[in-house]
């Protein structure tokens, strides 16, 4: 399961119309600095289109999301360190799952419902507490690999 969630009403999200920087800090605190071009948006069916969970699984970086992105649980949980203010709000939806993340702070966020709009480059934490241990990682090697 991925996408959305038809039953949450759409916050007020705004596009991204023009190139912006975003940069993402892995568990392992490596800086992955992407430019985000709005015509290649959406990525997948990864949580809200253009959201950072959609860019993150567009370009390789793992961020966990056991609901498949629907706003269901807070394993994609982010710190948007900069650029908060061009992020869309969170919805009521949103903040009842965040309520069940780990370590929240002010600048909290789920990764499939934070959508940046462009108009400010943005930096995001992903945090290690919101590791979920039961899952296996996305890599194209593991994706490739048949059981025996």
């Amino acid at each position: 399961m991925g996408g959305q969630n038809p039953y949450i009403a759409d916050s007020n999200i705004r596009m991204p119309t023009r190139r912006y920087r975003i940069t993402i800090i892995d568990e392992q605190k490596q800086e992955h600095v992407l430019e985000v071009d709005p015509a290649k948006l959406p990525f997948g069916d990864h949580g809200l289109p253009g959201s950072i969970l959609d860019i993150c699984m567009g370009n390789g970086i793992e961020l966990d999301h056991a609901c498949g992105g629907v706003c269901a649980c807070s394993t994609c949980h982010v710190y948007v360190r900069e650029g908060l203010a061009a992020c869309n709000e969170a919805t009521e939806a949103e903040e009842d799952q965040l309520d069940e993340a780990y370590a929240l702070r002010p600048n909290s966020r789920l990764g499939c419902q934070c959508v940046p709009d462009g108009t400010k480059d943005v930096v995001i934490e992903i945090p290690t507490v919101n590791r979920n241990l039961a899952r296996e990682p996305h890599s194209a090697e593991t994706m490739s690999t048949k059981p025996e």
